[in-house]
């Protein structure tokens, strides 16, 4: 993906551990601090997978950092072991996926800015990368804030009712601590507005496109998230959505 600049924004690669180092302290002020401003740069959010992805910085044009996610790349489903999420989930049944995959994930947005053009700017980032490698499923684990389940049972019944995942690709349990949300919601009719409310942006997002999830959420205390494991495949696109996130990456 090379570089480009749409409106007041600059999208590109890290390309130093300076810019790496940056992009974790963005995620500890999203994920750790939770809004609270710190002036120590030196408060990371940072772990192993680091250095095996490739980090996508998204910039004001004055260069304050607004946005990041990294990026890890397999050749295809035999490789799911090595990926993040596979720590969480049974992944076994996509070993048999035919094709190349990424997995996106630590994606945030500086907690001062409420701009939804920077989540298209990431979504025309990735259609880009998407492209150009030639990959067939983008997948992650996605976000709820918190781990009390309360506040979340219409965006969990949604999910049960309209986007699970296909049984031949359906992420086992494998994390000490979940919510079975497909079993214990399983006779509740969602509020279709309370559960968008309440729905991340980016698994918003997501599912717009065509994108399932797991039937479970995993209780995440030490990033204090519950949270879904997220596949897309890649010609499941409806194309109209897929030139719109072209012409967001042009």
């Amino acid at each position: 993906m090379m570089a480009f600049r749409k409106g007041r924004y600059e999208v590109g690669f890290a390309e130093t551990a300076e810019e790496i180092r940056e992009a974790q302290h963005l995620r500890w002020l999203c994920f750790i601090a939770r809004g609270r401003e710190d002036g120590d740069t030196g408060l990371l959010d940072a772990d192993d997978y680091d250095d095996r992805c490739t980090h996508v910085l998204i910039r004001e044009t004055g260069g304050r950092l607004v946005a990041c996610f990294r990026m890890m790349t397999l050749e295809g489903g035999a490789q799911i072991g090595e990926s993040y999420s596979a720590r969480y989930y049974n992944l076994s049944r996509l070993r048999d996926f035919h094709g190349r995959m990424v997995e996106i994930g630590r994606f945030c947005i500086h907690p001062e800015i409420r701009d939804p053009d920077i989540l298209r700017l990431a979504w025309g980032a990735l259609a880009r990368h998407v492209d150009a490698q030639g990959v067939a499923m983008l997948f992650g684990c996605s976000s709820f804030i918190g781990t009390d389940t309360r506040g979340y049972e219409d965006a969990f019944a949604m999910l049960r009712e309209r986007h699970l995942a296909p049984k031949r690709w359906l992420p086992r349990v494998k994390a000490p601590q979940v919510f079975r949300f497909a079993r214990v919601l399983r006779l509740r009719k969602p509020d279709p507005r309370r559960a968008m409310a309440a729905m991340p942006p980016l698994l918003r997002s997501y599912l717009a496109m065509g994108g399932w999830v797991s039937d479970h959420a995993v209780v995440d205390r030490q990033m204090d998230t519950l949270h879904v494991f997220t596949g897309l495949e890649i010609g499941a696109i409806p194309s109209t959505r897929a030139k719109l996130l072209r012409a967001a990456g042009a």
